[in-house]
């Protein structure tokens, strides 16, 4: 793969995206009650390490994470934000780390495995977060906690394989324009 020429404008990009998962984590969010919601965060942590691999991935995610655990969780900064933004950087490195090692030529059916074991990630480590943030204010209940668990697998995987198949129309364009490719 080509390295990018300027790395100011890979920095901007990353801050777009960063931007992006913040504005799509407080705008397009699915809650369908309980602790089960459905969110898009994730395409542009999966675009930057697509695009850039782990360490901007974990970037994106980081950043766009913190903003919106700040600024629009309702929450603001707790002892467990660090637990709540985890699953996204971790994301991050998994498909960047993934794409790297595959020179960023990625099948389709490559594609998708990445982004459902990364959604797979985001989902036990948000559940792994609740739990411990549930322990640690007093809220706990097993059946809240872990009693939408395999539903909320099930629409993770759902989601995941959705992304893959959607993100090679994305990636390819965003390369030409970026003369990655």
């Amino acid at each position: 793969m080509k390295k990018h020429r300027f790395p100011a404008s890979q920095m901007a990009i990353d801050a777009m995206l960063a931007a992006m998962c913040t504005a799509i984590a407080a705008l397009i969010t699915l809650k369908l009650g309980g602790n089960l919601e459905i969110t898009f965060e994730s395409v542009p942590v999966h675009i930057a390490a697509l695009l850039f691999g782990p360490v901007d991935g974990m970037i994106v995610a980081g950043i766009g994470n913190f903003i919106y655990q700040l600024l629009f969780s309702g929450y603001g900064l707790t002892a467990t934000t660090a637990l709540w933004i985890l699953p996204y950087i971790v994301c991050g490195f998994i498909v960047g780390a993934y794409a790297r090692r595959r020179d960023y030529r990625l099948t389709r059916a490559q594609l998708v495995f990445i982004i459902v074991v990364s959604e797979l990630c985001v989902t036990l480590l948000n559940t792994f977060a609740l739990f411990v943030d549930s322990k640690l204010f007093g809220y706990y209940s097993a059946a809240f906690v872990f009693g939408t668990l395999a539903l909320r697998l099930v629409i993770c995987v759902a989601k995941a394989v959705c992304y893959g198949l959607l993100l090679p129309a994305l990636l390819q364009p965003l390369r030409k324009a970026l003369h990655l490719a």
